[in-house]
């Protein structure tokens, strides 16, 4: 009996993340999001169920080593093969150096840094000895430059771009896709929409739509392997540089 093809989403939220689970669901993937607290992914299950696809929602702490490992276990186990791997873990705090305390940078960079590495891990585990899958991390602009008030979440995002370098070029080989997404621009969410009116409402396709963003680790998904992306940047057609 075959077994389902898997797309995990760690960190699956209210947008990007959310959007990229839907996205694979469509295709015929079983999605398996997760984030800490399984009661806030009700209402994405619903949605792709309704559309038909299938779906598994799991409370995790992917910070925690043996909540890690349990879930791709279970996962390999009980609910199919993982074929696709995103880490979509946020982390974005902004604090003056002398005001970042020595817990949020922590808890900043085991969000980020350490919880990626834990989760590629074990995807990696289950990927390569089948000899293939994708692995797609969610970057940001602090993965490239840190800006004023971002030390830890610069710090964090430039050690997963850091990860996913070191990844892609152990496991490219190995027939593994890796790639860096770097979201350099507000996404549609109601907290960009609360926070900064004035970007939300400056007219159509000002900031990133989260189904186009899924749309882009979708096709990254599908490239042939003679022409792998390893990094690209996603920006509206307002976004300066």
């Amino acid at each position: 009996m075959a077994k389902d093809k898997v797309c995990v989403v760690i960190g699956a939220g209210d947008a990007t993340g959310g959007a990229i689970a839907r996205r694979f669901a469509r295709e015929g993937y079983t999605a398996v999001v997760t984030r800490r607290h399984a009661d806030k992914l009700k209402d994405l299950a619903a949605a792709i169920e309704k559309d038909g696809g299938k779906v598994h929602a799991f409370g995790s702490d992917a910070r925690d080593e043996a909540q890690v490992v349990e879930l791709f276990a279970k996962v390999e186990a009980e609910i199919g093969e993982i074929e696709v791997f995103v880490f979509n873990i946020g982390g974005n705090v902004r604090f003056d150096i002398r005001d970042t305390t020595a817990r949020v940078y922590r808890k900043v960079w085991e969000m980020t840094a350490f919880a990626g590495f834990l989760t590629a891990r074990e995807a990696a585990k289950a990927m390569v000895p089948r000899g293939q899958g994708t692995m797609l991390f969610t970057g940001a602009t602090a993965s490239l430059r840190g800006g004023r008030g971002f030390s830890a979440f610069a710090g964090g995002k430039h050690a997963v771009r850091a990860l996913a370098q070191s990844m892609a070029r152990e496991l490219g080989p190995q027939n593994i896709h890796v790639a860096h997404v770097v979201v350099d621009a507000a996404i549609d969410t109601e907290w960009i929409k609360t926070n900064f009116p004035e970007r939300y409402n400056a007219g159509p396709d000002a900031v990133l739509n989260p189904d186009h963003i899924a749309e882009t680790y979708w096709q990254l998904h599908r490239q042939p392997r003679s022409a792998w992306t390893f990094e690209m940047d996603l920006r509206p057609w307002k976004e300066g540089w």
